[in-house]
């Protein structure tokens, strides 16, 4: 099948974003959770805007959120328009709640949804489907259809974005963690990729196979060789 193409991932933190890009960024929630049948947009909104506004994060802000609509929107014509809103409504929702160092985040964010999505009369026909793939996005497990597949490989899209783009994620990253020492991250984080490193496909989908995977795998081996983390090397003195 013809592959999705599109514009490269920008840089996630090269700029803060203008009025008109929050503006835009808003609008586009807004009309999703309206499409969807959900009801109180705009107090919707402000609620999961101030979450991922939180002091302590430095990765899991909106900046991830329009990155990963951004492969979204590449990736759109390979997903099935009936997994479409679904897919988009997680990716809003998989951090909205988030912990540095909890183990549920990702189940109280699909709480925090189940709620919103509740509200009024109806609410959300598809509530069942988006938790699940906001649960998907723990990458504890295979997701359970294709839908999920997508989800989580967008999540992951990151990994194959070049290389100091890369290391500036693992600064923002890092930056989340202050409880922990350098040692301490260090051998999570290289836990983690490693076992990324070592599945078949670090990527579900075939588009993203194709766009990614090579890239991503290239930038785990690279970083699980370096024997000083990109977070304590002068790349986080200019991350992107």
């Amino acid at each position: 099948m013809p592959q999705p193409t599109g514009p490269a991932p920008e840089n996630p933190k090269a700029n803060p974003e203008s009025d008109a890009t929050a503006n835009a960024l808003r609008a586009r929630f807004l009309a999703l959770w309206s499409r969807c049948g959900g009801t109180c947009a705009e107090q919707v909104y402000s609620a999961l805007a101030n979450r991922y506004a939180e002091p302590a994060r430095h990765y899991h802000t909106l900046q991830h959120v329009r990155r990963c609509l951004r492969d979204l929107d590449w990736a759109r014509r390979a997903i099935p328009d009936s997994d479409a809103d679904v897919v988009e409504l997680a990716l809003w929702c998989h951090d909205v709640v988030y912990t540095p160092g909890a183990k549920d985040n990702e189940q109280r964010s699909a709480e925090w949804f189940r709620n919103w999505a509740g509200a009024g009369n109806d609410g959300i026909a598809a509530v069942e489907r988006v938790t699940g793939l906001i649960l998907d996005t723990s990458h504890t497990g295979p997701p359970a259809d294709g839908a999920g597949c997508f989800a989580v490989d967008i999540d992951l899209a990151v990994l194959g974005y070049p290389r100091t783009w890369f290391c500036g994620d693992a600064v923002h990253l890092r930056a989340e963690r202050p409880d922990l020492d350098d040692p301490t991250y260090d051998s999570a984080e290289r836990a983690f990729l490693g076992t990324l490193l070592a599945r078949p496909h670090i990527y579900l989908t075939e588009p993203f196979q194709t766009r990614y995977e090579a890239r991503a795998r290239r930038n785990l081996a690279w970083r699980l060789a370096q024997p000083t983390p990109p977070w304590l090397s002068p790349l986080r003195e200019t991350p992107p």
